[in-house]
């Protein structure tokens, strides 16, 4: 059980509650940020929002054991959003210089979330084809980490 707690603890460790600290204590920062992709303001901070709660909440979900399937899922297309609009590697067009490249740093960002997006996909669809069906037989479901295995 302890192993399991920590495993799950390592994959959510970057959301909460590091990311999730980060913007609370510099939701201003975070809001420039992401004006950076949603140039309306209001756009901006609700979008800033809406990470906070996904950070926090399917965080917890995963840790839990609660709609961990859902939560996780969520995660990963967290993951997978965030890299396609804010590690866009190819927009500095450095990428193939030689020496310092800022298009290389943000690949390595993007590749690090699509891998995370990857973690959370096992907890939602396990490794077999039967955990698909459990996912949208019962998408609030667990998969109950926490229980002793029954072979």
């Amino acid at each position: 059980m302890l192993i399991t707690l920590a495993v799950r603890y390592l994959l959510v460790m970057l959301f909460f509650p590091f990311s999730a600290l980060d913007k609370i204590i510099n939701f201003r920062g975070a809001v420039a940020q992401a004006t950076q992709v949603f140039t309306a303001p209001l756009l901006a901070t609700g979008s800033i929002l809406v990470g906070l709660f996904i950070e926090i909440v399917m965080s917890i979900g995963v840790l839990t054991g609660i709609a961990d399937r859902l939560a996780a899922l969520i995660l990963a297309l967290y993951c997978m959003a965030t890299a396609a609009l804010f590690k866009q590697f190819w927009k500095p067009g450095d990428f193939w210089h030689a020496g310092t490249s800022h298009g290389r740093d943000l690949l390595w960002d993007f590749l690090k979330n699509f891998s995370l997006a990857g973690g959370f996909l096992l907890i939602t669809f396990g490794t077999t084809i039967h955990g698909t069906s459990a996912l949208f037989t019962h998408p609030l479901g667990s998969t109950h980490p926490y229980l002793p295995h029954r072979p």
